[in-house]
């Protein structure tokens, strides 16, 4: 009866150990935007855990292109098997000059900047309105740009809930505004599958800018139709975006 009982403790613990095996080998790589951090995710990690990815969340310093693109390498370099990099917002011009490594099956941009090299962020939108958020932007001392509370709720975010839009305004990352004038010098998307979702109702990044973008890097289009935060409203439909990418 004991040799019973420990043939059945190993066969259960082997099943266990194949239902809690990853998905596959692919490890979702987030990279958040400006005026956010790695929480902005947090809606959708669970949703992509329970699929069986390996997900982690790059915290940007803000501090110029070149800083976050080094953040985001080190976490990719640290990934064995192939990677999905997700970029939101700036950190689609994040992902492009970062995304360049063998290791990186797909680029997921989520109303997100796709630059060409040699492009700076700044002047991405030269050609349309400038953006209501955009509008209401306020620069400390030190020459970081941060967005007031009211326009967070009014622009950024105004799709969530009032507890979601205070916790966005409490946890925003300011960035350094010279950071938007930093060049890339590749630009990864030329190379890589590409999924784009534009945020129809998007008042930080013009919707037509982004549908641009999407055509531009000939991307997988989604379009939602949320604020500049899907990933936040509609964190299942971006997770479905993201899977499709990691299945590919």
């Amino acid at each position: 009866m004991k040799r019973t009982f420990i043939a059945s403790a190993l066969l259960a613990a082997t099943a266990f150990a194949h239902a809690a095996a990853p998905a596959n080998d692919t490890t979702i790589v987030l990279v958040h935007g400006a005026f956010a951090d790695g929480s902005s995710w947090s809606k959708v990690i669970p949703i992509l855990e329970a699929k069986g990815y390996k997900v982690v969340a790059v915290q940007n310093p803000l501090s110029s292109l070149a800083d976050d693109v080094a953040a985001t390498q080190r976490v990719v370099d640290a990934q064995t098997g192939k990677v999905v990099l997700v970029g939101h917002s700036w950190g689609g011009t994040v992902i492009t000059q970062a995304g360049t490594s063998d290791k990186i099956k797909a680029l997921v941009y989520v109303a997100a900047f796709a630059p060409s090299e040699g492009e700076a962020t700044a002047n991405l939108g030269k050609d349309y309105a400038v953006p209501p958020g955009i509008a209401t932007l306020k620069a400390d001392t030190g020459g970081y740009l941060w967005l007031p509370t009211e326009s967070v709720a009014l622009n950024f975010a105004p799709d969530v809930t009032p507890a979601e839009k205070k916790l966005i305004a409490a946890t925003q990352g300011p960035i350094a505004a010279k950071a938007f004038g930093d060049t890339t010098t590749v630009a990864a998307w030329k190379n890589k599958a590409n999924y784009y979702i534009v945020a129809s109702k998007d008042r930080m990044i013009a919707p037509e800018l982004e549908q641009a973008f999407a055509k531009k890097i000939n991307a997988t289009v989604t379009t939602l139709p949320t604020s500049h935060v899907p990933m936040v409203s509609q964190p299942a439909k971006v997770a479905e975006v993201i899977i499709a990418a990691a299945q590919r």
